[in-house]
């Protein structure tokens, strides 16, 4: 087990010994990216530390199955006081549930986790760049490049992430496989799904263009989008590029490598695509996580409506 996920003590504690233990599930039986055990077991050994000081005594391993509604409460009253958001407060209430869940399931009972109600979500989006805005960032991203072959490599990605909505992940992911590329490229998302995306010619050329000139193999398993030493791109390495570019335009800094993405799904509903067409172009595991453009649209037609009409 890596040592990010262990506590010194952790075998004395029973309460974090299970922690680790599920940190072990998540790793290996759910394959949950390391960032993302991390995230969730730091929440639990705070739930633990927590409920010592909410109790008074040390949280045995079936304590944790003991616990009621209103130790949850506390714990979520105590983490917003601390100052987290909505949106962290809910995370977190999740990978409560599901340490305890895990606990449960243990000790060969059956789960049964006290309902409470977390914190609503804000649903918001970034801004949704114009499209000669996202083009000009691609374009500002490769002249700011200092290796010719990386400008180009800059321009293929930005392009990717506007023309085909792709997340910086899933495009920092793509393996060289997907070489010589055609009208459509295969794309592995969250939970390891896989969509088909179209490819427009000016995406695919500057693909093509990055590919010719790139110094580093692209054999088939190799990734396709190469770092200046030759390891996978990172995603930091995009949002450091897109951070720079934005900053000689003079553009407004929510404009990131999401919100190229998020511009993809807002022009594409703008100019009449469907919400499941959008919802699999996206990789949205459901319709809910689209419907939330259909309230951005709105309000850009709302605008258009006040500025135009002689009546607004």
């Amino acid at each position: 087990m890596a040592e990010g996920y262990r506590l010194s003590g952790d075998d004395d504690h029973p309460a974090r010994a299970t922690a680790r233990r599920w940190a072990d599930h998540l790793s290996h039986d759910r394959r949950r990216s390391p960032h993302t055990v991390r995230a969730y077991v730091a929440t639990a050994h705070r739930f633990i530390e927590f409920l010592g000081r909410h109790r008074g005594e040390e949280i045995g391993r079936f304590g944790l199955l003991a616990l009621s509604a209103a130790d949850l409460r506390a714990f979520l009253a105590d983490r917003r006081a601390s100052g987290l958001g909505a949106s962290s407060a809910a995370r977190e209430m999740s990978a409560v549930r599901g340490f305890l869940t895990f606990a449960a399931e243990e000790a060969g009972n059956t789960p049964q986790v006290p309902r409470t109600r977390a914190p609503k979500r804000p649903r918001t989006l970034p801004r949704p760049a114009a499209p000669d805005e996202a083009i000009a960032l691609a374009h500002e991203a490769r002249d700011l490049a200092r290796l010719d072959w990386a400008g180009k490599r800059d321009l293929a990605i930005l392009l990717l992430l506007y023309g085909a909505g792709l997340r910086v992940s899933e495009a920092t992911g793509l393996r060289a496989s997907c070489l010589p590329l055609g009208p459509t490229l295969r794309v592995t998302g969250k939970g390891n799904k896989t969509r088909v995306v179209p490819l427009v010619p000016a995406v695919r050329e500057a693909i093509a263009a990055y590919a010719d000139d790139c110094p580093w193999p692209l054999a088939p398993s190799d990734p396709l989008f190469r770092g200046v030493r030759g390891g996978e791109l990172s995603p930091d390495m995009v949002r450091r590029a897109v951070r720079n570019a934005r900053h000689q335009l003079g553009l407004p800094d929510t404009l990131t490598p999401h919100a190229l993405r998020h511009s993809f799904a807002t022009h594409l509903l703008s100019g009449g695509a469907d919400l499941r067409s959008l919802q699999e172009l996206l990789g949205h595991a459901s319709l809910s996580s689209t419907q939330i453009y259909t309230k951005v649209d709105a309000a850009r037609l709302l605008d258009v409506w006040r500025n135009a009409h002689p009546r607004a």
